[in-house]
């Protein structure tokens, strides 16, 4: 390193000096330029109690500056890694985002936990531009996304360098539900867990769904047809049986008049995720047609759930399988699991027989009117 490059820092006090005591905004800028320019000539060559001494000199002269001379500032440390640290944190933390929007996008001096406690303060403008970094933890998108409004999230999840944490890809697939393209852009992450993304579909518009299964025939064909077709049912007037579903029902149909149904096979096909299975199951255990059980499974509430169990008599347990199923395929909120035990165990086996022939009331109903 050149003995000029060296001692043109201490060099400047004098000037600063005089600059900070006595000086004009105008000069106060003018000396902020020349500082700047030093500085960004020297970079690499300067040691860290260089890059200190910069520091000083940069937090003084920026007090009192107009936003213009600030926003220049920052647009010329942004880019550069080994920026003033302490300057470019106060730039970052500006309420003017013209000042903080070119370092919170570039600056390689802002880590996570800078990056967070921003995020958690700052304005919505603030959010936009980290969102745009070219490289983001799952840390900070966790913030993003939680905090973010629609335009926000979108960046984020459109940006190629975010990563996401499970509870991220949890929010986004929930904030995505009736908004198609936040959709796509979430179904087509790569790191989706597969769980996730069942949940995504089970929400998603027919338009959607068949975009990313286009994008992503690996992972379509990873999810189930019964599930699939549990889903579109559930979203849709009852159709045509599928060959898969006719498939489950023939097989729970000769489990049970063989005698081998039972409840522990039932709560297999539930823990299993097979829909159709433990569909037919239950309503076969309870002594309803299928179609009766079908369209009490999928209703939003698990009172149909509860309502088949007790009429076939079965464990909490297997009941908490089923529900935990229903909301797994169906992309449903959580369900309260302690409130539905509570309303299992007060529930009369006799109260469970009237309101079942009541739901096959209404299923015959249609039936009836036709002839």
């Amino acid at each position: 390193m050149g003995s000029k490059s060296a001692t043109a820092p201490a060099s400047l006090l004098d000037e600063l000096q005089t600059t900070l005591a006595h000086g004009t905004v105008a000069r106060r800028v003018e000396t902020l330029r020349r500082v700047t320019d030093l500085f960004i000539t020297g970079v690499v060559d300067y040691s860290n109690e260089q890059v200190g001494l910069f520091d000083d000199v940069f937090q003084c002269l920026i007090v009192h500056i107009e936003t213009s001379a600030k926003t220049l500032l920052a647009n010329r440390l942004a880019p550069i890694d080994t920026a003033p640290p302490l300057t470019i944190r106060a730039l970052a933390f500006d309420d003017v985002i013209e000042v903080a929007g070119p370092v919170l996008s570039q600056s390689a001096r802002l880590d996570d936990k800078t990056l967070i406690e921003n995020a958690r303060s700052k304005s919505q403008a603030h959010l936009m531009a980290i969102s745009t970094r070219k490289v983001l933890s799952g840390a900070v998108t966790d913030v993003l996304v939680q905090r973010g409004n629609d335009e926000v999230v979108q960046s984020t999840v459109n940006n190629p360098g975010a990563e996401f944490t499970e509870r991220g890809f949890t929010r986004l697939v929930s904030r995505a539900e009736g908004d198609d393209n936040l959709t796509t852009c979430v179904g087509l992450r790569p790191t989706i867990p597969p769980h996730l993304y069942l949940k995504l579909l089970a929400k998603a518009s027919d338009t959607v769904r068949q975009r990313l299964e286009a994008a992503n025939p690996q992972i379509a064909a990873q999810v189930p047809t019964a599930v699939k077709e549990a889903t579109r049912r559930a979203r849709s007037a009852p159709s045509a049986i599928t060959k898969n579903t006719a498939i489950a029902h023939a097989l729970i149909k000769s489990l049970y008049e063989d005698g081998r149904l039972d409840e522990f096979q039932l709560a297999s096909f539930a823990e299993a995720g097979k829909f159709d299975e433990a569909n037919a199951s239950i309503a076969a255990l309870a002594n309803v047609p299928v179609a009766v059980a079908e369209n009490m499974m999928i209703e939003t509430r698990a009172e149909g759930v509860m309502i088949l169990a007790k009429v076939a008599s079965l464990s909490w347990s297997t009941v908490r399988a089923i529900i935990n199923m229903r909301d797994e395929l169906m992309g449903a909120e959580p369900t309260d699991i302690a409130a539905c035990k509570d309303t299992y165990e007060r529930l009369r086996p006799s109260t469970a027989q009237q309101v079942l022939r009541f739901h096959r009331m209404q299923q015959n109903a249609p039936a009836a009117a036709k002839t």
